[in-house]
């Protein structure tokens, strides 16, 4: 790789940044707001700050021979991704990108009744945000069949680390859904979703779809739990199904309610990655150890029992 174009340079993408500039690649990283990307052109990296929510706003791109990691999430409201799909009327008005990986979410795959889902599973999410990533996979693939530009997909499960740990969740107490009622879900270590997205733009070839995970699921009452453990945190209490979709906010309930075991042997056995992080307890160790201290010294929950 030695141009690359990240669309949405956020948390991840500047993990991704920072690893394509160690190959000495040039690095172009699209960006909203103009202090972020005063802050990426600080760092050494050329931004542009730019929305995608109107096709018209949007500057000419100059794209050829670029790798694009498309990392921008859909915006909330509806079943299409309006983004994506403004993004892509720019990519025809260009000239020829090299490759295009687009991190997509496991949501696609819906609730699975706490079933495997490989790469092969039914696509049939029942969340609007799994309907507009759908949405996006679709356009770029078609994007794709007609510029010829290859188009790689990862669909990735929740990510975590330095900066994505519950912290304000653990410490105001928030409910967390029984364990016995909470099924698997699950998770990638920040770092190693960056590793795993350069390994899919090297190696990946047209149509690639691989399924981004740690390959160790576990409820996601055990991972706020754990999480809660290695911070230091009373553990937060829990209520049944029926009480958590009263008490919780809609989004975490659609995260608990719905729940599946990702395969990620594809993604191991193609792109031939090894994870740092491969079990939770290694990937929060490191994750805790990069915590501000003032965080971790927030006041915690003190209350017993049922909020």
């Amino acid at each position: 790789m030695t141009k690359v174009f990240i669309a949405g340079c956020g948390y991840i993408g500047e993990r991704i940044a920072r690893l394509c500039r160690e190959t000495g690649a040039e690095v172009t990283c699209m960006v909203r707001s103009p202090e972020h990307a005063s802050r990426l052109e600080s760092a050494g990296f050329t931004a542009i700050a730019t929305a995608l929510d109107d096709s018209d706003a949007l500057s000419a791109l100059n794209l050829a021979d670029h790798i694009i990691f498309y990392l921008v999430p859909p915006p909330g409201g509806g079943i299409i991704d309006s983004r994506t799909r403004n993004f892509i009327v720019q990519l025809a008005k260009a000239e020829r990108p090299a490759k295009i990986v687009y991190m997509s979410a496991t949501s696609v795959y819906g609730a699975a009744g706490g079933e495997v889902v490989t790469e092969e599973s039914p696509t049939l999410p029942d969340t609007a945000m799994g309907k507009r990533r759908l949405d996006a996979e679709a356009a770029f693939r078609d994007y794709g069949a007609v510029s010829g530009i290859p188009v790689v997909i990862l669909r990735v499960s929740g990510i975590y680390g330095p900066g994505r740990l519950p912290l304000m969740q653990i410490s105001q107490g928030q409910p967390l859904l029984n364990e016995d009622e909470s099924g698997p879900s699950n998770r990638i270590h920040a770092d190693d979703l960056a590793a795993v997205s350069i390994a899919a733009a090297e190696k990946g070839t047209d149509g690639d779809l691989f399924n981004v995970s740690d390959g160790h699921p576990s409820s996601m009452t055990s991972y706020f739990n754990a999480c809660a453990d290695a911070l230091g945190f009373p553990r937060q209490p829990q209520v049944t199904m029926s009480e958590a979709r009263i008490v919780m906010p809609p989004l975490l309930f659609s995260y608990v309610s719905q729940s599946r075991i990702v395969d990620n042997s594809r993604m191991l056995n193609c792109l031939n990655v090894k994870l740092r992080y491969a079990t939770l307890d290694k990937g929060l160790a490191a994750s805790v150890s990069q915590v501000p201290v003032q965080l971790i010294n927030l006041p915690k929950y003190q209350g017993t029992g049922i909020l």
